[in-house]
């Protein structure tokens, strides 16, 4: 079933307030609808992805977004205090001579 579908199924749900009655009518379980509704109230936009696609919300996708940042600016760091090494050593040594 395609995301509009369960979409508009769970609007109906709220609109009609009788989930037995909406799912006789979709050819649905009507526990299915609970669940639908239950993913649509705590993903929202992000709720009935494509199949392989994990829901998450957008709390955290800025998580998820800010962790991969902060493994790169960690990454950078160590180059950093590598070369910072590297060229203490070559300067100590053009000194020395």
């Amino acid at each position: 079933m395609t995301k509009e579908f369960k979409q508009k199924a769970v609007e109906l749900t709220y609109a009609r307030g009788n989930t037995k009655e909406i799912s006789e009518e979709l050819g649905i379980d009507k526990e299915l609808l609970y669940r639908w509704r239950k993913e649509s109230k705590k993903y929202e936009g992000n709720s009935f992805p494509a199949h392989g696609t994990p829901k998450i919300t957008d709390l955290e996708k800025e998580f998820s977004h800010l962790r991969k940042e902060l493994r790169d600016v960690k990454m950078e760091r160590t180059i950093l205090k590598k070369a910072i090494s590297i060229f203490s050593v070559s300067d100590e040594e053009s000194t020395i001579s």
